[in-house]
């Protein structure tokens, strides 16, 4: 957890997080400024942004990272608990909808993802949240990152970063990839490569969470009685980026 004051700051921040879960005056501000960054078509409510979570996590994020982690040979659990302990904030909110800009960068620096394609489109809803993960991916290649130590101790695979800076630097520029980041389990899995095509990317992931029920009986309904991936609610083709606006 590291000295006094990283401690008190992750704390700091973790009640900062869970004080800020599904405020509406944080969260629709930032899906608005998505929307008219052509990241969003229709902002979900906020039943269907919870039960979209709940269903992320359970379908997609779980699954998928520990297959991952038992391919590397990595206890998914104690790493989990290596995460919480290096940013107990960054693991309260699947959709960082409700997470400050640098916890979803901390999350980004932390975690080799299935596809960061998601989280890098959530950074546009702070206007300077993709130049910020740039400085901080160089700053963690450089050495001087304050969480530098602790980030390169969890993080699973240690040429991630210098992949992600190139990937990054491509994205602000809204350029073609010349490389994918999507994991390699995922590429490697059919079932994978239908979820990652629902959850991997802010616009389809918004279009599934907006297919959801809206009432408080039909989420529990949903919550309770689905208990594979409906794979009629999937996302059934690639999306284009939108082009960057000014």
């Amino acid at each position: 957890m590291g000295d006094g004051p990283t401690r008190r700051r992750k704390l700091l921040n973790l009640a900062l997080a869970l004080r800020s879960y599904g405020d509406e005056r944080q969260v629709v501000p930032r899906l608005q400024r998505l929307k008219e960054l052509g990241w969003v078509d229709e902002i979900p409510t906020r039943i269907q942004r919870i039960v979209g979570a709940i269903d992320m996590l359970r379908f997609f994020i779980v699954p998928c990272a520990a297959d991952y982690y038992r391919s590397k040979g990595i206890n998914f659990y104690f790493h989990t608990l290596l995460r919480f302990l290096d940013d107990p904030a960054s693991l309260i909110d699947p959709t960082g909808l409700n997470s400050a800009r640098d916890t979803i960068i901390g999350h980004v620096l932390q975690v080799v993802h299935a596809n960061p394609d998601y989280d890098l489109q959530l950074l546009e809803s702070f206007p300077d949240g993709l130049h910020a993960m740039e400085e901080q991916i160089v700053a963690i290649l450089g050495g001087t990152h304050p969480r530098a130590a602790s980030i390169l101790a969890t993080v699973e695979d240690p040429e991630y970063h210098a992949r992600l800076l190139a990937y990054v630097r491509e994205f602000r520029r809204r350029q073609p990839m010349t490389a994918s980041l999507v994991r390699e389990n995922i590429l490697d899995d059919d079932r994978f490569r239908v979820l990652e095509r629902t959850f991997g990317e802010l616009p389809r992931a918004m279009r599934y969470f907006s297919k959801l029920p809206k009432s408080p009986l039909g989420a529990a309904r949903h919550l309770l009685s689905v208990r594979q991936f409906p794979l009629h609610l999937a996302e059934q083709v690639y999306t284009e980026r939108p082009a960057r606006v000014g």
